[in-house]
């Protein structure tokens, strides 16, 4: 392991912060982490400081960190074969190719790979807009699918407004079944699906059904919050897209390769889907890859007609040998499985934090996969930070993750939502070791409760 002396540690940061654009940040005034290396479900800074990984970095590093199975991988296909163009054949890209045919449902049968999730996205936009001959896209208010134009202006988060007067045209948002705040003030889960998806389908018949070519959501809600979907509404969903003829596209780049106890979150709902976009998880992280996995009528779509995508980097050999590394460390080391059960002691565990901390409003979780929601009243459900919030409206929630980083936890806290989604390879005493810096923090928003 290499040592740095002060010197060195300052000349790294100055690089950094002089030369390099951070994301979604103002560029004064930040205080990233350095980070020197990690290993499981920990990271380390360049001071020695431990912070244990409670959001698997971007929900990304499935696998925790350090694996050095995926560096063999690597290092062998780079040996081999560093890069070829797209058109050529791998055996790394045929092997992974098959392998997420096999984890996949069968009508998915074939991938193309890109560097990313927003890339992914992108190109299944484009697909179903070939394929179908028509334009429109449905998606949820309350999602994320990418930074990327086309995938900025299919998502409903608030990253997009610096952009959206150049938004991708032929976009259509609808409400989410967000029960815990109901926008039809749904009692139960179940009324809160039928009514959403009463909606969605209201709005396409405004649009004009034969206009609209994919209805694209989230396999399980991510940054918006975990909002999970209620009972039956995948199910409205898909009949709604038989209806109208309309193809379903299920963005698992989040929420794919174990996050929520299966391969995939729409594997939860028991649909077919005609796309399926996957990234982060692919590789855990390890290096740049994404795909889509396309159904075999639309593959076959193809056969005579040529497919309008590329990428420079498509199927990118060493990338693809990642991948394959990291499904085989799913498997070999039961990781599914342990989301599962780990899943349930966090449950068990958070449930303890609801009865000690009021600031907690809601609970949301599939797996590993999780997201407290905090309120300043539980009766009224007065968020802590409203959504979207300005800094102004962000010193209770800041002093909170300050207090997350100060007791050595890196994870994603935003507006009032703090992310638990930890590498699928946590132990229960990491798991209590992470909830009880998360219960720490907590008491800070508990004194705002009124």
């Amino acid at each position: 392991m290499e040592t740095y002396t002060d010197t060195d540690k300052d000349q790294i940061l100055q690089d950094n912060l002089e030369h390099t654009l951070f994301s979604w940040s103002k560029q004064t005034g930040l205080n990233p982490i350095s980070a020197e290396r990690a290993e499981g479900v920990y990271l380390y800074d360049r001071d020695g400081k431990r912070y244990i990984d409670f959001s698997s970095q971007l929900m990304n590093v499935n696998i925790g960190h350090g694996d050095q199975r995926v560096t063999e991988a690597v290092a062998a296909q780079m040996r081999e074969l560093s890069y070829v163009y797209p058109g050529m054949i791998t055996k790394a890209r045929g092997d992974l190719g098959r392998r997420l045919a096999e984890i996949t449902a069968p009508n998915l049968t074939k991938a193309f790979f890109t560097l990313g999730g927003a890339e992914a996205i992108e190109n299944a936009i484009k697909l179903a807009r070939v394929y179908t001959g028509r334009h429109k896209i449905v998606s949820l208010y309350q999602s994320f699918h990418g930074a990327s134009y086309g995938a900025l202006s299919v998502g409903g988060d608030p990253r997009k407004f610096a952009v959206d007067s150049q938004a991708m045209p032929g976009t259509v948002h609808v409400e989410n079944p967000y029960f815990y705040r109901c926008p039809w003030y749904s009692e139960t889960p179940e009324q809160c699906a039928e009514r959403a998806a009463a909606a969605m389908e209201r709005i396409i018949g405004y649009e004009n059904p034969g206009s609209v070519a994919a209805i694209i959501m989230e396999g399980e809600s991510g940054t918006s919050g975990c909002i999970k979907y209620p009972p039956t509404y995948w199910t409205r969903v898909r009949e709604i897209c038989d209806k109208h003829g309309i193809l379903l596209i299920a963005d698992e780049v989040m929420s794919g390769f174990g996050r929520t106890g299966k391969w995939f979150g729409s594997d939860h709902h028991g649909v077919k889907v005609d796309i399926m976009c996957m990234a982060k998880g692919i590789t855990a992280g390890y290096l740049p890859l994404g795909a889509v996995m396309v159904d075999d009528t639309i593959a076959h779509h193809f056969d005579d007609r040529p497919l309008p995508l590329g990428l420079t980097y498509s199927a990118h050999p060493v990338s693809c040998a990642a991948a394959v590394a990291v499904l085989d460390i799913y498997e070999e080391d039961g990781l599914l499985d342990n989301t599962v059960q780990m899943g349930k002691h966090l449950d068990k565990r958070v449930a303890e934090l609801i009865e000690k901390h009021p600031s907690i409003g809601d609970w949301r979780n599939t797996g590993l996969f999780g997201c407290l929601e905090l309120v300043k009243n539980r009766a009224t459900k007065e968020p802590m930070a409203p959504w979207n919030a300005a800094p102004s409206q962000m010193d209770i929630m800041n002093k909170v993750a300050a207090r997350i980083k100060e007791l050595g936890m890196y994870t994603f806290v935003r507006w009032n939502y703090i992310f638990i989604a930890p590498p699928l390879n946590i132990t229960k005493d990491e798991l209590d070791e992470g909830l009880a810096i998360i219960s720490e923090a907590l008491s800070i928003a508990d004194e705002y409760v009124h």
